[in-house]
This record gives C-alpha cells, structure tokens and sequence, in this order.
C-alpha cells in the first residue's frame, strides 16, 4: 500500500475535504496548497499525479494528532519535596 493510499483512506475514513487536509499540516509547520493536496489523490495514470513522500505523510500524521487532540501543553515538571526522614533500621529510634 502507498503513502498516497493510506492518505486516501484516511481522508475517506475522517471525511476530510482538501482545504482541511492544508489546514491539518500547516499544524505540522508544513505548507501545501489544496492544488498539491489534491494531486495526491488523483488515479497513478493521470498528467498531475503526484506521489504522496513519506515526508508529507508523517507531517499530516503529526498534524492530525494535533488536530484531533488539540496542542500539547507544555507541562512545567513537578518538584517533589518530602518531608520524610529516612533512618537506618538498625539505629534505635528515640
């Protein structure tokens, strides 16, 4: 199966027109036109065919991500303090 058909499939399945799919990479930082997008789909025999590289498919797969759950937040990390001491077993508590 070719990049351009799983691309296919997953515009079928998602009900994605080509503006969307544009829409969906510039989340990725990738810019297409719809008349790029649209040469993706076209039969292998057609004049305009374009192969779909597995450059573009991985930044419509990043973008959909995106798309789907919405940005990712930039999580601070915690700092863990505890107030626990921890004492040798064998040294008699008071």
């Amino acid at each position: 199966m070719s990049n351009n058909d799983i691309l296919k499939k997953l515009r079928v399945a998602l009900q994605l027109r080509d503006d969307q799919i544009v829409e969906i990479l510039k989340l990725a930082n990738f810019n297409a036109s719809k008349a790029e997008i649209g040469a993706f789909f076209r039969d292998k025999e057609h004049p305009n065919f374009k192969p779909c590289g597995d450059q573009i498919l991985r930044k419509f797969l990043d973008g959909l991500i995106i798309h789907l759950r919405g940005p990712k937040e930039d999580k601070k990390p915690s700092i863990i303090k505890s107030n626990i001491l921890v004492q040798d077993p064998k040294t008699p508590t008071k």
